[in-house]
């Protein structure tokens, strides 16, 4: 099979400081914090993500030209790798995760929930290893510990004793967290071949069906009759900020960031929500800020932003994407 020779490496702003910018993305990705509960009072997890998936789709629509030229010539694997994206980073996480939300019963809860989300770089970092061959070097390990530090300070701040969240809310969080490590993967595989506007546009567009059926099976036709007007507010907010404008500057940056090292770099995600339930209101939900939240939100970017400068000094050893491929290729032909 021929492989298409890796895109010259480039060199813009957001390629230098990729793993800030993934670290952006994922504060993003907490403004969801704002429209999800509300909707999940209303309708079920298979409604909320099919309609959000479906108006992030609509917004694709003027590159989907381009979109299909590029995919007409990419290789069954990197279709296999977006399909895969699709249906469970994208479709059966998201449910999952909003699921999670009707089992939360108090703001406290709810902020216990999103502990969990601590524990996506360690599945990152080894899906990571196993599937991309990324090793670290010796000085990965104490940056990304700091990180990891940084954001158990802003999360713990409330109770030292990290409090325990409901067990069925809980487990709904972590197969999320568990299928959003491995689409930081795939979609660092996906980025070898296509760009990140195809992996962003198939990533919602492949997740459709995915998501019709998840519905139907849940509600059956008459789920469709429970949307309602007064939503759409949520669903745009959802769909525009944490979805659409996060996830394509995530996968902008994630081309040019190792997949360990953008494990944590999202943990812009939890620290980012914590802080917004620690704002005042209407900004925030009127939980005082600490300063241990201060100190944990320093400490991160301090250890992000070193992790981004030193990710040219092989910080993370990749095999690299052709390399990955070819010796996937010679697997398969000696099988």
């Amino acid at each position: 099979m021929t492989l298409q020779a890796r895109p010259a490496e480039r060199t813009g702003l957001i390629d230098r400081y990729s793993a800030l910018f993934i670290t952006l993305a994922a504060a993003l990705w907490a403004a969801d914090a704002y429209f999800r509960p509300a909707l999940a009072k209303q309708l079920s997890a298979s409604q909320i993500v099919l309609v959000e998936d479906l108006l992030i789709s609509l917004c694709f629509i003027p590159v989907m030209g381009r979109v299909v030229r590029e995919l007409r010539v990419a290789s069954w694997r990197t279709w296999l790798t977006l399909a895969v994206i699709a249906a469970g980073p994208q479709a059966f996480a998201t449910v999952l995760f909003t699921r999670s939300l009707t089992y939360a019963t108090s703001p406290g809860v709810l902020s216990e929930v999103y502990l969990l989300y601590l524990l996506q770089p360690v599945f990152g970092v080894t899906l990571a290893w196993l599937f991309l061959r990324e090793r670290r070097r010796p000085f990965f390990w104490p940056l990304a510990s700091l990180a990891l530090g940084g954001a158990a300070l802003i999360v713990f701040s409330t109770n030292p004793t990290a409090p325990r969240a409901e067990l069925m809310a809980a487990l709904f969080v972590l197969g999320a967290v568990i299928l959003w490590a491995a689409g930081t993967v795939l979609g660092r595989y996906a980025l070898a071949d296509v760009s990140f506007t195809s992996t962003s546009a198939m990533r919602f567009a492949l997740a459709l069906p995915v998501l019709l059926v998840l519905m139907l099976t849940d509600r059956g036709l008459a789920g469709l009759t429970q949307y309602s007007v007064g939503q759409l507010p949520s669903f745009l907010g959802i769909a525009l900020i944490p979805g659409l404008i996060a996830m394509v500057l995530y996968y902008r940056a994630l081309s040019s960031t190792p997949a360990s090292i953008s494990s944590f770099a999202e943990l812009g995600y939890p620290a980012a929500l914590f802080l917004i339930f620690s704002l005042p209101t209407p900004v925030g939900f009127g939980t005082p800020l600490r300063p241990l939240e201060i100190v944990g939100a320093v400490i991160l970017v301090v250890a992000v932003t070193c992790l981004n400068f030193l990710k040219r000094h092989d910080v993370v050893r990749t095999a690299g994407m052709s390399e990955f491929r070819l010796a996937s290729e010679a697997t398969e032909a000696a099988g």
